[in-house]
């Protein structure tokens, strides 16, 4: 049977949403940052576009960015918070206690 997950205690799930909001915070900074980098690079190597192009190339960049930081960030809470160490070993079995 699974331990009881870190993340139910109320004051250690707290902590380990507010850094994973904070690490967000910081990213859909740094995504901004990229997205105004790529659409320089548009602007400079390709050359006057339509302005869908513009929008297009924004948001997938966007997007893209801020999709890998939001999965990347829920990894990192659920190992930072032991919730990954939670589900496991069961000592009880007689396979010698590995992983299911």
């Amino acid at each position: 049977m699974a331990r009881r997950s870190p993340l139910d205690d109320p004051a250690i799930s707290a902590h380990a949403w507010a850094r994973y909001k904070r690490l967000m915070r910081w990213m859909a900074g740094f995504t901004l940052a990229v997205v105004i980098v790529a659409l320089g690079l548009v602007a400079t190597l390709i050359g006057p576009v339509p302005i869908h192009f513009y929008i297009a190339t924004g948001l997938g960049v966007g997007v893209s960015v801020l999709l890998t930081s939001a999965l990347m960030g829920l990894v990192f809470l659920s190992n930072g918070s032991g919730h990954d160490a939670a589900i496991g070993v069961d000592e009880d079995q007689s396979d010698g206690g590995r992983r299911r």
